[in-house]
């Protein structure tokens, strides 16, 4: 796949997540896999650009290249501007946000609110390509509700502007999380454009990671909420998708020492007041789905101390049978190009 100047051969992305794909979570997804990361969600007002939330949101120090900055609004010269400011930082390629369903993004008329006003979209599009000399890609969803799919038209509008690159989450505003993703308008958007697609929406397994390629044609699938608390996601769908073979899933000892290294990031990096709150959530999301783990999350959602969560964490990883099974698959060649299948 190609954005702009940047190969991407390995076309796995990590959704843009606010208050979950900081540049720690996104550093760890690229390493166990994903080829293509975006950052946290950037407002385009101005005075929000040195807010707490704002400054560890925009922290991208460090990023792998290419550096992807997803910014919002609903104001053409405001997004024009923050594209400008983001890229002086070091941003290799801006990322529009049309497609969250948030209220309090949708009642500010951005995110995906904006797919219900194609002439304010057209505005945006041409703004922000016109204002910066990098790469601009758009994330979209299928439309404003289940009765206008207008996905297929944005995304012509988003090739003729110049855009790059589209990335599309087969649900509508309306449908917001709800539901399943529908995936015929992702393959009429694929069918519309020739620009790259990257398919997004319920891809929880390496087999529907498959399924969704061939029947969309998109040229890549971007991955979200199946990423929290399993970044082997994307170790797992880019080993089927290159041998068609299951890898088994991570061993609790590798389990734990991944978390152990995000928490003490988290730590590190917010302090260790807010580094324990922020971790909180990506303990509830790593251990959710574990056995005999409602106890430990509770503890662990209790704790104000860094050093009670790693004690906390250790005794339940060290409890039998958990650490008496094999060593993980850590070593599994994942080919840096994928051979997607064709469709």
């Amino acid at each position: 796949m190609k954005i702009g100047p940047y190969t991407i051969e390995n076309p796995l992305a990590l959704a843009p997540m606010v208050g979950v794909t900081d540049k720690f979570f996104r550093r760890l997804c690229r390493e166990l896999g994903a080829g293509y990361v975006v950052s946290e969600m950037l407002a385009s007002n101005p005075v929000l650009r040195d807010t707490f939330a704002s400054k560890l949101r925009g922290d991208f120090e460090g990023e792998e290249s290419p550096v992807v900055i997803q910014i919002a609004g609903s104001d053409p010269d405001w997004m024009a501007d923050a594209a400008r400011y983001n890229v002086a930082r070091g941003a290799q390629i801006i990322d529009i946000n049309m497609g969250c369903p948030a209220k309090k993004v949708c009642n500010k008329l951005a995110g995906s609110a904006l797919l219900s006003d194609p002439g304010q979209v057209q505005l945006i599009l041409n703004a922000v390509v016109k204002a910066v000399n990098v790469p601009v890609t758009l994330k979209i969803r299928t439309g404003p509700n289940p009765t206008v799919r207008n996905g297929p038209e944005i995304a012509r509008m988003a090739e003729d502007s110049g855009v790059a690159a589209l990335a599309v989450h087969g649900r509508t505003r309306s449908d917001r999380f709800q539901g399943e993703a529908e995936y015929d308008t992702i393959r009429a958007v694929c069918e519309a454009v020739t620009i790259p697609v990257f398919a997004n929406g319920d891809i929880e397994t390496p087999q529907k990671a498959a399924q969704v390629l061939a029947y969309t044609g998109a040229s890549g699938l971007m991955i979200g909420r199946a990423a929290q608390g399993n970044p082997w996601i994307f170790r797992e769908v880019g080993y089927f998708l290159a041998t068609g073979v299951e890898l088994p899933p991570p061993t609790p000892l590798e389990v734990r020492d991944v978390m152990f290294r995000h928490l003490a990031q988290l730590h590190r990096s917010y302090g260790e007041f807010h580094g324990v709150r922020v971790a909180r959530k990506h303990i509830g999301w790593y251990l959710k789905a574990r056995a005999d783990s409602a106890e430990t999350r509770s503890r662990l959602m209790r704790t104000d101390s860094a050093a009670e969560q790693f004690a906390i964490l250790n005794s339940y990883f060290f409890q039998e049978p958990r650490h008496t099974r094999k060593p993980p698959v850590s070593t599994a060649i994942i080919p840096r190009r994928l051979a997607l299948p064709a469709g």
